[in-house]
């Protein structure tokens, strides 16, 4: 797709852009519903599934790798080409809607990856998989972050980012809970044999990328995005030299020397927030990688030799007990992801008014904290008598402490609403509005960097350091939130820089 309008001048300062309808400002949003759906189906049942197709433990992350690393090759090219585009489907709709189709297809095939065995391994198909269910879900994520940017005026801005923060907690809870579903009020089998993946989360997995794409359609059929015209005139753009700038013909050198220089001119508080996001998405990649083995031992009683695939080579058949106990676990994780997505969503409603009302800052460090404290709290919530739990839906019996366990989810719910929110509302203040899209494609780097980091060094600290007790490597993810914490006393919100500026002036 290529710029199909001419972009004209615009008046200066910019046209007032007009508030959107509540329900507008939802429509915009709603696709991120069905993205985190597929998103938290990923989050809570690809290790497991991994691991029954054969992963080791301390293996796990470097398959989880292809996560991050997706996102650092895709986001800016996708935010790049969607800041060029302009074509009668949209500026941003038709990346996320081809995004979303791929994502589908992903999930259909991921979880069968048993049928591929006559051509590839399946752990390496399923690692295929993985990798193109998450190059089609950041195709898809990153326009609907500038979707957002581009149609939501400053002024509505927090309160855009909330309804999208508590979208995307609504589709977590649904996506979490479906294994479970499936399992004890449907009543499909959750053990897997060796070699292959349980029936509920194959038929989860299919479930899932329905309704991502059926809710990205909705997005994008309800969202009409501003023309050229419009768009460069509520954002205060002189259309003329951005039409000469685009249509200039770029050499890849030179394409790659402009992207450094992006780099090294980004927003001091892009800088800034870069460190939080590097503790902060450290602390989250190691959660979503080993909350299930780190529970199926330190709750079921699982012994970590049940994760190694030599010895379950040895063994042959794994015991219907072992099998019983990582099913009965792999369920209740999924549960457990869904209270803090629920806590997240909750949380959600009132963080607009929370922010206004103590600050951006203090807000975000606060909820960076108590979810680092609620990792480090895992530890105290072991084994315990058989408890039988009424989940309305159903009722099942689990240890005592994994019911405990529902505690710490609502800090992580805290802290995850604050993540998905905060830091985008005090850094899409200090963007410049025709580079929105490259520079929140960028800006992923700071979520996939300590990602790839914690990919390469979680496994071989587990193995080597932890023996493979995957609760300490828990413990060490609140240490890392509680830093993240600490540096969001040194960010610098755009508001403030401009008042320091103004101020020096004066002085002068």
């Amino acid at each position: 797709m290529s710029q199909t309008e001419s972009a004209s001048p615009t008046a200066s300062p910019a046209a007032k852009q007009p508030k959107l309808p509540f329900w507008q400002v939802w429509n915009v949003s709603l696709g991120f519903l069905g993205v985190q759906f597929g998103f938290a189906l990923q989050n809570a049942n690809a290790s497991r599934i991994l691991s029954d197709l054969g992963a080791d433990l301390h293996a796990l992350s470097l398959f989880w790798i292809v996560a991050p690393l997706m996102g650092l090759i895709v986001q800016p090219i996708v935010g790049s080409a969607s800041d060029r585009t302009w074509s009668r489907f949209g500026r941003r709709n038709p990346y996320i809607l081809f995004g979303a189709i791929a994502a589908a297809l992903g999930m259909a095939f991921m979880p069968n990856a048993g049928i591929a065995v006559a051509f590839i391994a399946p752990i390496l198909f399923g690692g295929v998989m993985l990798a193109l269910m998450d190059a089609a879900f950041n195709v898809t994520m990153q326009p609907f972050r500038a979707l957002v940017s581009d149609m939501v005026p400053p002024e509505q801005r927090t309160l855009g980012y909330s309804v999208q923060s508590l979208l995307i907690n609504i589709g977590a809870v649904m996506g979490s809970m479906l294994p479970f579903i499936l399992t004890n009020v449907v009543g499909l089998e959750n053990t897997a044999r060796a070699g292959e993946v349980a029936p509920s989360v194959i038929w989860a997995f299919y479930l899932g990328g329905s309704v991502l794409l059926g809710s990205v359609l909705w997005t994008v059929f309800r969202t009409k995005e501003y023309p050229p015209q419009e768009y460069n005139a509520y954002k205060g753009i002189d259309g003329e030299q951005l039409a000469r700038e685009q249509a200039e013909r770029q050499s890849l050198p030179q394409r790659l020397a402009g992207f450094c220089r992006l780099l090294v001119s980004m927003p001091k508080t892009m800088r800034q927030l870069a460190v939080v996001q590097f503790f902060s998405w450290f602390a989250l990649f190691i959660m979503w990688v080993y909350t299930t083995p780190a529970i199926t031992q330190h709750v079921w009683g699982v012994e970590a030799k049940w994760f190694d695939s030599h010895y379950l080579q040895s063994v042959g058949e794994i015991p219907a007990h072992i099998a019983a106990a990582k099913g009965a676990a792999g369920d209740w994780v999924g549960i457990l992801f869904a209270a803090y997505s629920l806590f997240a969503a909750i949380f959600s409603i009132a963080l607009a008014k929370i922010a206004n009302t103590i600050g951006r800052k203090p807000t975000y460090a606060l909820s960076l904290g108590l979810g680092g404290l609620c990792y480090i709290s895992f530890l105290f919530f072991q084994g315990g008598a058989p408890t039988p739990v009424n989940l309305l839906i159903t009722e099942v019996t689990v240890p005592s402490g994994a019911l405990g366990l529902l505690l710490p989810m609502i800090g992580i719910g805290i802290c995850w609403a604050a993540i998905l929110a905060m830091p985008y509302s005090i850094l899409s203040e200090a963007l410049p509005a025709s580079k929105t899209g490259v520079y929140m494609g960028i800006f992923n780097f700071t979520i996939a960097a300590p990602q790839i980091v914690s990919a390469l060094v979680a496994g071989p600290i587990l193995a080597g350091v932890f023996g493979n007790q995957a609760i300490y490597i828990i413990v060490l993810a609140g240490g890392f939130m509680l830093l993240g914490a600490l540096s969001v006393f040194f960010v610098r919100e755009p508001d403030s820089e401009v008042r320091a500026a103004e101020a020096g002036a004066v002085a002068v």
